[in-house]
């Protein structure tokens, strides 16, 4: 579990929650322990992602994946360690609190594990598995993008916006905000897979082609992927402008992720 978990990485996920709270003036040291318990749900669909009967993956982060230092079932152990210890983490972040900070607390935490689950990023990593060995639709490849990867983006800025107590139309702006980041952000992987460098990434390349998977680069080529991630970033940015709060770190975010190299 630890070397999963520290592993390095962009830590983008714990990031993007405790900013949002941040920016609107919430309460960090409440949403800590939520940011905590994200970053090992996502470290564990990690691992259980590079398993062989999923991506067959050697390498993340740089380094050897979980299964190839420890072997299948203890990576499989790990991955649902992860998954188990990360709701504790949440749960104990509940102590001291009461109230209204305790029912926010327990919305942010049910839509956390509800993006991480079967309507959120399981759902999205089935579909990308039932799209193997087949064309797929743009409806299909929005499917894939939307629950695979941006849920749980989105669930950490909605979770940012409930502990901070946020505005419906400024919490309606962030969700915008993190559908489209989250959109770019797979994009970028898909542009990545093919463009970039396995050193620098720290995974290996080619990973989609190996195994035969449609992706909005194989479907709409990669000028048109790119102009989309473009289109995509000055729209989450626009979504920030009207909030008038300060969102200088979420706007320099949504342009690190359109524009990231690993």
């Amino acid at each position: 579990m630890k070397y999963s978990l520290f592993a390095g990485g962009k830590r983008l996920r714990p990031i993007l929650m405790i900013e949002t709270c941040r920016a609107l003036e919430g309460d960090v040291n409440v949403i800590m322990p939520l940011a905590l318990g994200m970053e090992m749900l996502h470290t564990y669909s990690l691992i259980h992602d590079d398993l062989p009967a999923m991506d067959n993956d050697d390498l993340r982060r740089g380094k050897p994946t979980n299964h190839k230092m420890f072997g299948e079932a203890t990576a499989i152990l790990a991955g649902d360690g992860l998954l188990n210890f990360g709701v504790e983490t949440m749960l104990q972040g509940t102590k001291g609190l009461s109230g209204e900070r305790l029912s926010n607390y327990i919305g942010a935490m049910k839509i956390i594990m509800s993006a991480s689950g079967i309507n959120g990023m399981i759902g999205g990593q089935v579909a990308d598995m039932l799209s193997e060995e087949r064309v797929i639709s743009l409806e299909e490849m929005d499917y894939i993008h939307l629950h695979k990867t941006s849920a749980l983006l989105e669930a950490c800025v909605q979770s940012g916006c409930i502990i901070a107590r946020a505005e419906p139309a400024t919490q309606g702006r962030l969700i915008s905000y993190s559908q489209r980041i989250g959109l770019a952000f797979q994009i970028v992987d898909d542009i990545l897979d093919i463009e970039g460098n396995e050193e620098e990434l720290g995974k290996p390349v080619g990973s989609d082609e190996k195994n035969h998977k449609s992706t909005f680069v194989s479907l709409y080529g990669m000028e048109a992927s790119k102009l989309k991630v473009a289109e995509l970033e000055h729209e989450a940015v626009g979504m920030l402008k009207p909030i008038g709060v300060n969102t200088n770190f979420l706007e320099k975010l949504a342009r690190y992720i359109c524009q990231r190299q690993k």
